[in-house]
């Protein structure tokens, strides 16, 4: 196996040449409905961004942990609660509800000494701050992101690019 150099300069170019979108235009009908899941206003829109930018913390993607940093800028989040979701438990700036939610998509994709992820308490705690629908969306919102991590580390879409266009 190859390893690089932890000085040497990353590449600004994707892994993979061609958009695996355009090689598979049957995603785009997926992609829309699952933002379509997602975006049901049971979940606050802030939080699933909060949620998918802890997904791409977790498995180490620049392009994902850029890609949801941006979502949250853009929506007007303050500095201090993006900058702080990578260590959330001790961090002042989230609600319990966002911080149940972060607790499960670390459950999820965490692997746990316990044997089982999501524990019964866990899903307990999560289940006193949101109704049937939003946690159904949140779960939701995590499988969302799940799907496209893949793509983040495989095929490497360059970081800070268009969301629609990161293959250029």
């Amino acid at each position: 196996m190859e390893t690089r150099s932890i000085t040497a300069e990353v590449p600004m170019l994707p892994r993979m040449s061609e958009n695996p979108a355009e090689l598979v235009p049957e995603l785009a009908e997926v992609s829309s409905a699952l933002f379509k899941v997602t975006g049901n206003r049971s979940v606050p829109r802030s939080t699933i961004s909060l949620v998918q930018l802890r997904a791409g913390q977790i498995v180490g993607s620049t392009y994902l942990t850029v890609l949801h940093t941006g979502f949250l800028r853009k929506a007007g989040e303050s500095e201090g609660r993006i900058t702080s979701v990578a260590s959330w438990q001790d961090s002042p700036y989230f609600t319990g509800a966002e911080r149940a939610a972060l607790a499960l998509v670390e459950a999820v994709l965490q692997p746990s000494a316990d044997g089982e992820r999501v524990s019964d308490e866990l899903y307990a705690q999560a289940a006193e701050h949101y109704e049937a629908k939003a946690l159904a969306t949140l779960m939701f919102a995590i499988g969302q992101v799940n799907f496209f991590i893949p793509v983040a580390l495989i095929a490497k879409p360059v970081p800070g690019r268009s969301f629609t266009d990161p293959w250029k």
